[in-house]
């Protein structure tokens, strides 16, 4: 796609080839409608899908563009019908801004999986054929069925990373009814998925076991974190002492790793759910179909979901822990979550660096 005139009233960060560096850009974005409501960004959660796309890892990125997808800000308009939400209120838009409205998942709130494929907050395409453009920006136009409110008092830095961070684990965890205190969770990695698994792990109240590959993250997911034990997952013998005896495992490590290891460590019945992407997922049929275990998946989740994790987080002090920076560390930001050399979500302050 040809370069865009690099002219507008949005001001933002864009890439604009697959180097992924990132640098001002300027912008129009849609004009909004009836059902619209526009909001003055002032936080942008820094998600590993902002790599991903700004370096064109998946071929189909459409420069320039302009990432985040954990967006928090202040309304500053609103559409004539919008009747949910009020200008001033601090809301929140995740990883997708549109969807068919009309399918029997939007219509059980559950968006997230709608059969003709949700309108990505960022590099989708939107509805009148325009490229979405994301939260690394001054502002944005969104339909009001996908902003959120969020809770007062609750900090707007600390809930950017609930919009896909926190989300990604609540739902499957609220799906396969992890909610209920007395169960045991297992969280494979620690990183900004892992820590936020951990987080409600001991909201709801379950016995939470961290398995990582790095005996460094020990003291920081008893200590800290406050989950009850820690596992080096190369560690055989601790692994082995673990067998059928986990009610569920939420999986959130990228790289590549074996599963049976993990399969042997469920319950009878017990369920692994993936949200990561290791690449390829090889296990052995017994590993399934001795004690009925399952594997299965999930990524993100609806409107509804997204409500009540925000409430629940508000209501029970769940905060992500991250790290603020301005719009103009950015790019070493992206090096660094490559690197894995963050605790554990960088938020960017819009409203503060983004001049």
């Amino acid at each position: 796609m040809a370069a865009e005139s690099e002219t507008g009233d949005c001001f933002g960060w864009a890439a604009r080839d697959t180097s992924g560096f990132l640098s001002p850009y300027r912008f129009s974005r849609r004009a909004p409608r009836d059902d619209d409501v526009c909001l003055r960004i002032t936080h942008c959660g820094v998600c590993y899908a902002d790599v991903v796309w700004t370096r064109n890892f998946m071929n189909n990125t459409n420069y320039p563009v302009v990432p985040g997808h954990e967006i928090v800000g202040v309304v500053s308009s609103i559409g004539s019908v919008v009747s949910q939400l009020k200008i001033g209120d601090i809301v929140g838009v995740g990883t997708y801004v549109d969807s068919c409205r009309n399918c029997e998942y939007c219509n059980a709130c559950k968006e997230n999986k709608c059969v003709l494929g949700v309108t990505h907050t960022f590099n989708g395409i939107d509805k009148d054929g325009t490229v979405t453009k994301g939260g690394y920006s001054s502002y944005i136009v969104v339909h009001q069925r996908y902003c959120f409110k969020i809770p007062d008092g609750y900090p707007p830095e600390s809930a950017a990373p609930l919009l896909c961070a926190g989300i990604t684990v609540y739902a499957p965890m609220m799906h396969h009814k992890m909610n209920q205190p007395g169960k045991s969770l297992g969280v494979i990695g620690l990183g900004g998925l892992g820590h936020m698994a951990v987080k409600f792990g001991k909201a709801f109240g379950l016995k939470v076991i961290v398995f990582s590959t790095s005996a460094s993250k020990k003291k920081e997911a008893l200590e800290i974190l406050g989950a009850d034990e820690f596992v080096v997952s190369s560690d055989q013998q601790h692994m082995q002492s673990w067998s059928n005896s986990i009610d569920f495992i939420i999986d959130t490590a990228s790289g590549p790793h074996p599963f049976d290891p993990y399969m042997s460590l469920l319950k009878t019945e017990g369920t692994l759910v993936l949200v990561g992407f290791p690449g390829e997922i090889r296990l052995q049929p017994a590993s399934l179909n001795f004690g009925s275990k399952s594997i299965s998946g999930s990524l993100v989740g609806g409107t509804k979901e997204i409500k009540e994790m925000l409430e629940f987080c508000a209501s029970n002090k769940v905060y992500p822990k991250i790290e603020v920076i301005p719009v103009t560390y950015v790019n070493e930001a992206l090096e660094r979550l490559i690197k894995k050399d963050i605790q554990y979500r960088f938020v960017i302050d819009i409203e503060k660096s983004l001049k």
